[in-house]
């Protein structure tokens, strides 16, 4: 049971969030309907949304640390609410408009685990990072099922399905925006804000070898730091999967609808939940992490591998989304949590921005790949996130036998 005020609404902020953001994706075919190559649109617009957290992610990390959590909250809500009154009316060139605009703003998770740092003690940093994470799949639930039984529930007009969606996600973004004024600042000991320094931020963003040489850097002070970042880093190549499904599913042999789309995430969400409570709440502190990891991994290439041979069978599919919430959906909370450990009060929006920075590069090549991939069969890009969680599985062994000491249980 949470007590924390502060972490109960940071949580709260974070869950409206990702129910806005996930009751669109159902929608977002619908945004370029009779579009030749529709695979590619979607493709382009999240390949433009996470282009734009390379520099927003870690710009925001770092203005977090000078001004505070709090303010960087704030402008980033009021940025998601723009963001959606973009998307009317509906036109595949205002998605992409929507894509820049809240990209420039979504980098605000890189605060949001500055902020539950700031607030957890340091026993319960990878358990409430972990909550974090069961909020976000608890999200995933309930966007699609605002969608969903939206359009169960109530007679709409085909053509008017997506423009009443977005009015929802509209209107809880308007409450979101209230939320982040509730929260009260996290860190009250800021750094000194360095124009001069933001700027070489938004340069070093950009350029990966850059960003790679910050995190050497850091590695000299808090070993293991490097490895774990790389980690999740190559995960977040491999996670390109979760937003390639709302293009598989609707243009793929299952030929699913928006209620078909919404109903398979409110059961994938529903699943993750479930999973990630048990697994967080009771089980996280008793295991030997980097097994952990090492395993769940194991398990995750033949499920990725699996989801390119789902065929027409909805069944399959659903028995490897069971899988894929008991193995792959569990190791970033891991990850993170363990990154959490390695960060210090003076500069952890700072070292949260580097690692977003880093996922949002990563994502950024993930998405460019399987949109490539797409185009010539939409079976193989999940060939190439296998190939990615293999590396994961690199890692993680490397780890379990050269460095034993970078996990906390044994």
């Amino acid at each position: 049971m949470v007590k924390n005020r502060q972490l109960l609404l940071i949580y709260a902020l974070v869950l409206i969030d990702v129910v806005v953001g996930a009751a669109i994706s159902p929608v977002m075919p619908q945004f370029v309907a009779g579009r030749s190559h529709p695979e590619l649109w979607l493709s382009g617009a999240t390949a433009l949304f996470l282009g734009l957290q390379l520099f927003s992610g870690p710009l925001l990390g770092k203005l977090a640390d000078a001004v505070g959590r709090r303010p960087i909250l704030i402008v980033s809500s009021v940025g998601t609410a723009l963001a959606n009154l973009l998307l009317l009316p509906v036109k595949a060139g205002l998605l992409l408009v929507n894509r820049v605009s809240d990209g420039l703003t979504n980098g605000m998770f890189a605060t949001v685990r500055s902020a539950i740092t700031d607030v957890s003690p340091k026993e319960n940093l990878v358990k409430n990072l972990g909550i974090q994470g069961t909020i976000v799949s608890l999200g995933n639930v309930l966007g699609p099922m605002v969608a969903g039984g939206l359009l169960t529930i109530f007679t709409i007009p085909e053509k008017e399905q997506t423009n009443y969606i977005i009015y929802i996600a509209l209107g809880l973004s308007v409450l979101n925006i209230g939320t982040s004024l509730l929260i009260g600042e996290t860190c009250p000991k800021k750094e000194e804000l360095d124009r001069s320094k933001l700027k070489q931020t938004i340069f070093e963003s950009i350029n990966p070898v850059a960003l790679w040489r910050q995190l050497v850097e850091k590695e000299a002070e808090r070993p293991g730091l490097q490895t774990l970042v790389l980690t999740r880093t190559v995960l977040a190549l491999t996670q390109g999967y979760y937003t390639y499904f709302v293009t598989y599913l609707a243009l793929g042999p299952l030929q699913f609808g928006t209620k078909a789309i919404s109903y398979f995430f409110i059961y994938y969400g529903g699943f993750s939940v479930i999973t990630s409570f048990v697994f967080y709440r009771f089980l996280t502190d008793r295991l030997n992490q980097t097994k952990t990891v090492l395993w769940f991994a194991i398990l995750g290439v033949p499920v990725l591998i699996g989801y390119s041979l789902v065929g027409t069978s909805t069944l399959v599919l659903y028995g490897l989304v069971a899988i894929d919430c008991l193995s792959i959906g569990l190791i970033s909370g891991i990850v993170e949590g363990l990154i959490a450990e390695r960060t210090e009060e003076a500069d952890r929006g700072t070292l949260f921005g580097l690692v977003q920075g880093m996922q949002g590069f990563a994502s950024l090549v993930t998405t460019l790949l399987f949109g490539a991939l797409s185009a010539l069969d939409l079976r193989l890009p999940f060939i190439w996130f296998s190939i990615t969680m293999a590396v994961v599985i690199w890692l993680a062994y490397r780890t379990h036998r050269d460095k034993p000491a970078l996990f906390t249980k044994d």
